[in-house]
């Protein structure tokens, strides 16, 4: 049985989120990927104001709704504190052992490897799918890391500019499923 783990803060997640855990997912025949919301995303806390994870667990649940092979997954949540990609890994592998386990991130992301907590042990317990768009650079090969690309459509949304125009009263519509604003709007986000 394979899994995608798709990581973040998801504040919020938008259609572009969806675009690229659908491509990894039938890409690599994955059984199912898990959009798993952060508990605490230790690398942004102090960069700006985070949604709370309960809130941010509502809009990952929205977007995911109804979409065959993605899930909402609060692992990291119900654990608490920080959120590290390879606490959730060792979770996952002993649900199921014999799970292969597939991170997915995109692949700007992925030059940030090196400052992941237990970078080394995610190495060697998971591979990495590195989510490409066109026009945009990816970062060389990963040394040492068992990896997969995966291309995907350029969509230039960003969880930022969502919620910069939430702020402003301006239209998401498009940027994210109806459902997803819809729990926006009912938990009063980002205004």
């Amino acid at each position: 049985m394979g899994i995608g783990i798709f990581g973040g803060t998801f504040d919020p997640p938008h259609v572009g989120h969806v675009v690229a855990a659908v491509a990894a997912r039938h890409e690599l025949g994955l059984d199912q990927v898990l959009l798993t919301v952060a508990n605490r995303p230790w690398q942004k806390v102090g960069s700006r104001a985070i949604s709370s994870a309960a809130d941010r667990l509502a809009l990952v649940e929205a977007l995911v709704d109804g979409i065959g092979g993605l899930g909402a997954s609060a692992i990291e949540i119900h654990r608490g504190g920080d959120s590290y990609t390879a606490d959730t890994i060792a979770e996952l592998r002993a649900e199921a052992p014999d799970r292969q386990v597939h991170v997915i991130v995109g692949s700007d992301a992925a030059a940030a490897l090196p400052s992941w907590a237990r970078a080394d042990e995610v190495r060697a317990t998971a591979s990495l799918v590195l989510v490409d768009r066109p026009g945009v650079p990816g970062p060389a090969t990963p040394d040492g890391w068992t990896f997969a690309r995966v291309d995907i459509p350029r969509l230039d949304i960003s969880s930022t500019d969502i919620r910069r125009r939430v702020a402003a009263g301006e239209p998401i519509d498009g940027l994210v499923p109806p459902r997803v604003r819809s729990v926006i709007e009912a938990r009063g986000l980002y205004r």
